[in-house]
C-alpha cells in the first residue's frame, strides 16, 4: 500500500501521474489495487476533455457524453472529477446527469437496447415488442444481463414516432418493429 499525503497542493505526482487534489487540507490517498491507478488515468481524462471543450457551464453535457462514449457510463468519480474541473456542484453534475436518460450513471450492457415509451409506440404495439425482447435476452425492463451484453431501458422519445414501433441498441435505430422483426434483430446481436 502507498500512502501519500497532500498538504495544500494543487498537484502531486504518483508515480508519473499528475493528481489534483480533491481538498486542499491534509488527506491520506490509499493506493491498495490496479482500479484505483484506472481512476487517477480517468481523472487525467476528464482534466483532457475540460481543455478540449472548455471549463463554463454550458461545457458540462458535452464531458458528460464523451465520458459515457469512453467508459459506458458516468462514474460517481468521474462525476465529481468534472465538477472539480468546472469549478461547479458535484450535486449540480449528478442532477444534470440523472436528468438525462441518454448519461447513463449505472454500469450498461455493451448493446444498450432503448425502447420508446410515448403513446405513439404504445399505440403501435410497443408492449408486444418489449414483451420479445424480454423473452429474448432474458431480462426485465431496466436491468442489465449477467454477461453485461444487454442492457434494456425506456427512454421518453427517440425520435421515431412516424415509424413506431421503435428501439434504439445503441446509436442505431429500428423502426417499424414487430415481433418477428425485432427477434431477428436481436439475433444478430447476440451472435456478435
Amino acid at each position: 500500500m502507498i500512502h501519500i499525503k497532500i498538504i495544500n497542493l494543487d498537484r502531486q505526482i504518483v508515480k508519473g501521474i499528475t493528481v489534483n487534489a480533491i481538498y486542499h487540507r491534509i488527506s491520506v490517498i490509499h493506493l491498495t489495487t490496479c482500479e484505483h491507478m484506472e481512476t487517477i488515468i480517468e481523472n487525467e481524462f476528464v482534466r483532457e476533455l475540460a481543455n478540449k471543450h472548455g471549463r463554463s457551464r454550458e461545457s458540462l453535457i458535452p464531458i458528460l457524453q464523451d465520458l459515457v462514449v469512453q467508459n459506458r457510463f458516468l462514474s460517481k468519480q468521474d462525476m465529481v472529477d468534472v465538477a472539480r474541473e468546472l469549478d461547479i456542484s458535484a450535486a449540480d453534475v449528478y442532477g444534470t446527469a440523472t436528468f438525462y436518460s441518454f448519461l447513463d450513471t449505472e454500469v450498461r450492457g455493451k448493446y444498450i437496447i432503448r425502447i420508446c415509451k410515448t403513446i405513439s409506440c404504445a399505440m403501435k404495439g410497443k408492449n408486444e415488442i418489449l414483451s420479445t425482447i424480454e423473452d429474448i435476452i432474458k431480462i426485465k425492463l431496466g436491468e442489465t444481463s449477467s454477461d453485461r451484453k444487454f442492457s434494456l431501458l425506456e427512454a421518453n422519445c427517440i425520435g421515431w414516432c412516424h415509424k413506431a414501433p421503435a428501439i434504439l441498441i445503441n446509436d442505431t435505430p429500428y423502426t417499424e418493429l414487430t415481433p418477428e422483426k425485432v427477434t431477428e434483430i436481436l439475433r444478430d446481436y447476440i451472435r456478435k
